[in-house]
């Protein structure tokens, strides 16, 4: 008969997060949410025209199409790359529009997710196949992309206008119930972005690549097809928000997008995507696009402050924000 032990029992169940831990956890994902809700709340009683009706709409309007490349951006930057080309996509997609426009609205569509679409599909193989570095591949897409656009545009000289009362023209200016028609797009996207991120098998494998490339490979996950599929739809996604811009300003503005790249960037990060790859969150990219756009708003609600600190704001907001995402991430 075996005795009785006679000593402390020793726990095999291992031990779930702590307090600590799940603090962490939730700053990272929803830290950038408390400060919406606090900087809103504080504008509101501060400006007696920050939560108007006309303001809100026109808040929601003009972020919808950096939220539609930061979606992209997001599905990028978890998997541990870059895409510095989305910028110029952005414009050359709005002149791919303007330009198609004159063909009717399925090519003033199609075209530019053509043109973008395609450009994201080289950078993917390039990044993926080639295993080039994602900061210079895109870099040179950025390039290429700009001069394609001022190629099409004369320099900039021509610009090329949406007709009035096309559906091309109503899909960008047009409202539903309050909202712009671009709204209710870019919600939408993200919609079935976050269930293509947490609900299916692409997704798993995003976050398996930008996890551990190595360990992704040994398990069987595509890593080269992940990796041309996020970059072919940031290219995509970066085209359709031109297109929807063409179609509000009803026509393709050439000067649009400079440094847009740098803005979806500071906004996925704010939102709780590590830039390091493997986490990430769409719904908090949505949020840190809301969040810049607010600042930028409060800033012109001030009047007394150069345009030029919306950046300074910006810039020291990202940095606070990747240092405490650093921190939190090494507390977890």
């Amino acid at each position: 008969m075996t005795p009785a032990p006679t000593g402390p029992v020793e726990k095999t169940e291992q031990a779930g997060p702590g307090r600590a831990d799940r603090i962490s956890a939730l700053l990272q994902q929803h830290g950038a949410l408390a400060v919406l809700v606090i900087v809103s709340l504080v504008a509101s009683f501060s400006f007696d025209t920050f939560a108007t009706g006309d303001n809100i709409t026109n808040m929601a309007t003009s972020s919808a199409f950096l939220a539609i490349v930061a979606l992209g951006m997001t599905f990028v930057i978890i998997t541990g790359g870059i895409d510095l080309s989305v910028g110029s996509l952005f414009a050359l997609g709005g002149v791919l529009a303007a330009w198609g426009s004159r063909h009717g609205t399925l090519v003033a569509l199609l075209l530019p997710l053509a043109v973008c679409g395609l450009i994201g599909v080289v950078n993917g193989l390039l990044v993926a196949r080639s295993r080039l570095a994602p900061f210079i591949v895109t870099l040179a897409a950025m390039l290429g992309a700009r001069g394609l656009m001022l190629a099409l545009t004369d320099e900039g000289a021509e610009t090329y206008l949406v007709a009035k009362g096309s559906f091309l023209a109503e899909l960008g200016q047009g409202t539903t119930l309050g909202l712009g028609n671009p709204v209710w797009i870019t919600l939408g996207l993200f919609v079935a972005g976050a269930v293509v991120l947490r609900r299916t098998r692409f997704g798993q494998h995003v976050y398996a690549v930008g996890g551990n490339e190595d360990a992704a490979a040994l398990m069987g996950a595509p890593v080269a097809r992940t990796k041309i599929l996020v970059y072919t739809l940031s290219g995509l996604l970066a085209g359709l928000a031109g297109a929807l811009n063409a179609a509000w300003l009803a026509s393709g503005v050439t000067i649009l997008g400079n440094g847009m790249e740098l803005e979806a960037i500071s906004a996925v990060v704010i939102g709780g995507t590590l830039l390091t790859g493997g986490l990430g969150y769409v719904s908090g990219s949505l949020v840190g696009v809301l969040l810049l756009k607010v600042i930028q708003n409060v800033i012109n609600q001030i009047g007394s402050l150069d345009s030029s600190y919306q950046q300074v704001v910006s810039g020291a907001f990202l940095a606070v924000v990747v240092i405490a995402q650093t921190w939190l991430g090494r507390r977890r």
